[in-house]
Order: C-alpha cells, then structure tokens, then sequence
C-alpha cells in the first residue's frame, strides 16, 4: 500500500509473499513525484451514469470525506495517468469541501460520471493494517528490533557504472570503510546485527515472524506493555529485491491441501514459522528487502498521497491507469468490496488497469477479511463532468 501503504495471500499479502511482488508500500508516488510517461492503455469507455449506481448513503458519506482528504495532494501533483489534470479537481474539490455529509450521494450524481477501462473486468484484493505487540526499550520478549531509517542508507552511482548507464534513479547502498559504494546491508545482515548500537531503534517487536508480515503491509500498530497503541509507517526500504517466501515454501512442497502441508495463507505461513522457529529463520532470511519505519501521528496509515487511509473506503490503485483520489465503483463476486472507494493508496503488487486492493482497516475482522478478499467482477472509474467527453470524444 508510502505509502504505498499500501502495502499481502489472497490478497496484498498473498500477491506479494506468493507471487513473489514487492512490498505493498514502494516509495515514489505522492506529491512532487516526477510524473512517468503516458501508459499504453486500454481504451476508455464511457460508462453507466452514476444515478444508476445505488450508492449506499453510508458508502457515499465515507468516500466523500476521504476524497476531501486527498483533495490537496490531488491539486498539487500530476496526474501519472494523465486523464485529468488539477483543473479538472479544481471545482469538484471546492464542491466538496462544504458539501453536506447527508447528503453525500447526490455530490458524486452532480460531479461525476464513469468510465470502463476496456472491458471494465477487475482482480480485487485486500490489505489490512496490523498490530503486532512491541516495547519501546529491549526487554525478555521483546528483542526484534524495529529501526528507523538509517543516515547512511543513500542513492549513488557505483565507481565502475559508465556515463552511458547512468540514467534513471541511482541505486540504494551505501559508502564503506574505504569509501567505496556498495549494496546496503541486507535482512539476514541487519538481523545478525549490522545496524546495532546505533540509535535507531523505534521499539522491538516481541515475534519476529508478525514484525516480517508487518514489513509486508508496510504500516502498522505497535500494541505497547502498557496496551497503548502506535503507529509506524513505511520510511524506506534497504535496495534490495522482494523474495516471497510463500513461492519458496510452495515450491519446497511445505504449502498445498496434502497431508502435512500448509495452507497457502498468511496464517499457513505463520503456523510453520511458529512450529519451525529455526527454518523459519532460515525462511525470511531468504528475503533480502527489509524495510525501515517512522512513528506516524496520525489517526490512519498514510497512503501514497501522503493522506490516512481509511477501512472500508480506501484502495490501492495503478496510478499509471487510475487518478490517485478518483472514487472508483466496483461490482464482484464478494459482496463486501461492492460499491464505492476512492483511490488513495498503491502497491508493489497493484499494476495494471481494473486491478484494485481494497483496505480494511485494522483488528481481527479487517484481518479476516483482507486475508481471504481475492475477487473478480467489473470496475468503473469516476472522473470529473467533462473529462469523460473529452477522453472519449462524445
């Protein structure tokens, strides 16, 4: 899911710790990225009118207050699908801004209308924000530590790179002891200690496997000894590549439906770890990305657009095909995705047009169901009056 949150099995976390994906929070997108080229797209269609959509009041409430939250970010950025441009938000967002929350339907009926990126056929997941229990001081029980992004942790150009290959962002490394640059330290380096004793500490997590799937999510709640809650959000990411190491298990024969496997689940995932501390050490270790976090004030993890997302009214999007801060309407074969979000969020794993990943907020529920929500139906993106004549020449 920045922020990306957001941001993963039968979901986020299944895409990415079975697929092999990033994680769900890449950095990059948000206010003051430099916009990509135009993406090669399908062809927009125009849709149904959104009076047609049946828009719940409580749907409708909610997605109106987190489109007003992204309002800013949305004048001030480029639009990376290059649909729309801040002008086309300009008067939505001043509507918005002072538009009764009561009446919040008739906001999206007056403002907007729909379009189908080709087909419209949508792959929608879910992704959560966990809590794993944590100290702020190294304590019995508490010995995973959680750090903070380190000073040393830069972007440069290798010594041996040629001009001529020297485009794009530089790499992630860092400088050794004789001034050389080289990668950054890795997971299975940082978890034998590469970066102890040096201050950047937030907390230590009590169970190293949670603190892994939480590095996947990229945000999360830290539940303290005292039970106070805090919360952490994606800073940086080491440079390293993504290993899911559900691909590793499956393909070691350790996940399935056979006698002795696991199920192909963030929860299989974990049973095994538990049952097998040593090779489930050995397991995460594989993975060499490691992610480094922030303390958020802040009433919700921030998406990509530097804004909280909010359960059961966020989604990750393809910003290449979806306007960050477009509400967006689906319709599944999983009642509980139906209907109206807005797209404030993106993912290692969310690439491609109709491909979305809703967000459930956190606490056992929002587990359960982010961790099984992996459904397929059709996906409308709600722009701007106007843009739509203009997209399609109608």
């Amino acid at each position: 899911m920045q922020l990306g949150f957001g941001r993963l099995v039968s979901a986020l976390t299944a895409v990415a710790l079975l697929a092999g994906c990033a994680q769900g929070v890449p950095a990059g997108h948000g206010p003051g990225t430099e916009p990509a080229p135009p993406p090669a797209r399908p062809q927009i269609v125009q849709g149904p009118s959104v009076a047609s959509l049946a828009i719940t009041p409580a749907k409708a409430r909610a997605v109106l207050a987190s489109f007003v939250e992204s309002c800013p970010a949305m004048l001030a950025q480029t639009d990376a699908s290059h649909l729309t441009t801040a002008d086309d938000w300009r008067p939505v967002c001043s509507a918005a801004a002072t538009w009764p929350a009561n009446d919040a339907s008739r906001f999206f009926t007056t403002y907007f209308d729909t379009v189908k990126m080709g087909d419209g056929t949508s792959f929608v997941t879910g992704y959560f924000e966990p809590e794993i229990h944590a100290s702020l001081t190294e304590a019995p029980g508490y010995q995973t530590p959680i750090y903070k992004l380190p000073p040393d942790l830069v972007r440069a150009w290798p010594a041996d790179t040629p001009p001529e290959q020297q485009t794009g962002k530089p790499p992630l490394g860092r400088y050794d002891a004789s001034g050389n640059f080289v990668p950054y330290y890795t997971r299975a380096q940082i978890d034998d200690g590469a970066l102890a004793g040096k201050g950047l500490e937030i907390a230590w997590a009590a169970d190293p496997a949670e603190f892994f799937f939480l590095q996947v999510q990229g945000s999360g709640l830290l539940r303290l000894p005292d039970q106070s809650l805090m919360r952490i959000g994606y800073a940086g990411q080491n440079g390293h590549g993504y290993v899911a190491i559900g691909r590793v298990m499956r393909q070691q024969g350790l996940l399935g439906d056979g006698p002795g496997q696991y199920p192909p689940t963030m929860q299989g995932i974990l049973a095994y770890i538990h049952e097998h501390p040593a090779e489930g050490e050995a397991l995460m270790r594989q993975n060499p990305s490691y992610i480094f976090f922030r303390v958020l004030n802040t009433d919700g993890p921030l998406g990509a657009m530097g804004v909280p997302v909010r359960g059961r009214a966020s989604v990750a999007a393809d910003p290449a095909y979806t306007p960050l801060g477009a509400p967006v309407w689906l319709d599944v074969d999983r009642s509980e995705a139906d209907g109206l979000w807005v797209a404030q969020d993106t993912g290692g794993a969310i690439k491609g047009a109709n491909r979305f990943d809703t967000f459930w907020g956190n606490g056992e529920q929002a587990r359960e169901i982010a961790g099984g929500m992996s459904a397929r139906g059709t996906a409308l993106v709600l722009l701007p009056k106007g843009v739509v004549e203009r997209l399609t020449g109608r």
